[in-house]
């Protein structure tokens, strides 16, 4: 444990940040404020991304005219620290709240598809009576809930898994048709595998408190009401989000301009091979694709360049190594691992999280049926019942998007969860997107034909195990005491944080400062 000098002299300081080089691995969000962190202090950042492009998750792309977010969306306004830094960056003018329109659910049986019902925490509801409510669950199912209220508090309080605690209090059509679509689509995971305590915090210690789960729900939207001073909470999962005008790459820019600000240095297209302790510090070596000569003006690079092509000319990489004093690794857990496997031995013992790969299927399209918002701003669906897991309308939900498309339609249809892999996967683009088209058409109750599709993106990712799944928060801290033990090297990102740019920012943002401040005073 290191302490701050007393004595230390704030020209002392910067003289010993300025000779202190710090390379950052990875260039998302996490990667970004990190190396954001350290050139705040004067410190040498150099930032090594092997893509072409930063952001990781939170990625732009045009549709026929019309640039919109592929990945993240959206920030989770809990806590207020990416509003903070959104705020700091100046794109306070920027931020947005999605239009109210609520969301559906799809596939429940018997029913359809019918408005998520309002009032509850994670689909589970306050009042088992409730006509929206009632509507999916049917008197059978709502009678059953009801049970809850007069069964006795036998192990009330001690149960980890939500959908255990959910079945065995209010029944399997509770957990089924109301908790499992909205943690599948927002955890990607079963309600059985998502831990109450990270989930919802409080609800065991209000269930022991009150009695009966519903009462349980009622209690902590009284509380979260009373101390936010209104008479009412957010109404339905993910209400309590808030994006950028524009599209959250908003945020990678301003990140990637405040870096060049702050005299960092920030690369694209290039790979760290590897990392090595030596005496001195750390040794980063680096591969690249050789720089390309500027285009003449007669197009003759552009003829040498058709002729490589032609002859498939092999072009070698460029080899480099870079000494530094500190490492802060921010790729995804893979690459990390391997990355960090010689210099903290111990995360070998560390285990390895499921991650789910996800793909979303963006859709431009003409389709006056989507004028009104029939199923407001997206829909959920029941496991089992769709191949794809969710859908977000996207030019209902945000007013930027709507103007964007102009009297076209965007839609985002989400595949695959935990242990379930993305029907996608194996498809072509062109049967992706078909595959998509038709989802949506399910789910949206609308006739969507071919001719409608304007244009298409498929957009794949790793998603790191949300910090909800039970077993998770034991992962991730051995994960990071391994990489803690080491001085000199830091990791952070959302293998390590959980999911989400309210976890994945304040995450690196404390992790930047635990290194610098060992760099700086140890």
């Amino acid at each position: 444990m290191t302490s701050e000098p007393s004595s230390a002299e704030p020209s002392d300081l910067a003289a010993r940040a300025a000779e202190k080089h710090v390379v950052v691995i990875g260039g998302g969000i996490g990667g970004l404020v990190a190396a954001r962190e350290c050139a705040k202090v004067g410190m040498q950042v150099t930032l090594l991304e092997a893509g072409d492009e930063l952001g990781g998750a939170i990625r732009r792309i045009e549709l026929d005219g019309v640039m919109v977010d592929a990945g993240a969306e959206s920030y989770a306004t809990r806590g207020g620290l990416v509003r903070a830094l959104v705020e700091e960056l100046g794109l306070a003018d920027r931020i947005v709240a999605p239009r109210s329109g609520g969301a559906w659910l799809a596939g429940i049986p018997g029913v359809g598809a019918a408005p998520l019902p309002v009032g509850g925490i994670l689909g589970i509801p306050a009042n088992p009576f409730q006509d929206d409510v009632r509507r999916i669950l049917g008197w059978s199912g709502v009678w059953r809930a009801y049970l809850d209220r007069v069964r006795p508090p036998l192990t009330i309080g001690h149960q980890l898994s939500l959908g255990k605690l959910v079945s065995s209090r209010m029944g399997s059509k509770v957990r089924d048709r109301l908790v499992a679509p909205v943690t599948t689509g927002v955890y990607s995971a079963s309600p059985d595998d998502v831990d109450i305590d990270i989930a919802a915090p409080g609800l065991n210690a209000a269930l022991t408190r009150v009695g009966s789960l519903s009462g349980a729900v009622q209690s902590l939207r009284d509380d979260a009401a009373a101390k936010a001073g209104v008479a009412t909470v957010a109404k339905t999962p993910g209400a309590a989000v808030e994006g950028l005008s524009g599209g959250m790459s908003g945020l990678v820019d301003a990140l990637a301009d405040d870096l060049t600000r702050l005299g960092a240095e920030v690369r694209t297209g290039v790979r760290v091979r590897g990392i090595r302790k030596t005496a001195k510090g750390w040794d980063v070596e680096t591969e690249a694709a050789p720089a390309v000569a500027p285009a003449a003006a007669d197009g003759s690079d552009a003829l040498v360049a058709e002729l490589h092509a032609a002859e498939a000319v092999e072009v070698e990489p460029v080899i480099e190594e870079m000494a530094v004093d500190a490492v802060i690794v921010a790729t995804p857990e893979t690459a990390a691992r391997a990355l960090l496997s010689a210099a903290a031995p111990a995360l070998k013992n560390a285990e390895v999280a499921s991650s789910p790969e996800i793909e979303i299927v963006t859709l431009l399209l003409d389709a006056p049926a989507l004028d009104a918002a029939p199923r407001g701003t997206g829909v959920l669906t029941v496991p089992g019942s769709h191949t794809a897991k969710a859908l977000t309308h996207s030019t209902a939900k945000w007013a930027w998007v709507r103007e964007a498309a102009g009297r076209r339609h965007l839609v985002r249809v989400s595949f695959g969860a935990q242990g379930e892999p993305a029907a996608t996967a194996a498809l072509s683009d062109e049967a992706a997107a078909d595959l998509a088209r038709t989802e949506a058409a399910a789910m949206l109750g609308v006739a969507l034909a071919p001719e409608a599709v304007i244009a298409t993106h498929r957009g794949r990712f790793v998603q790191s195990q949300p910090a909800s799944i039970i077993g998770s928060g034991e992962r991730r801290a051995a994960a990071r005491a391994a990489v803690q033990a080491v001085p000199g090297i830091a990791a952070v990102g959302a293998w390590l944080a959980g999911t989400g740019l309210a976890q994945v920012i304040p995450d690196a943002r404390d992790e930047a400062d635990r290194l610098r401040r060992a760099l700086l005073w140890e």
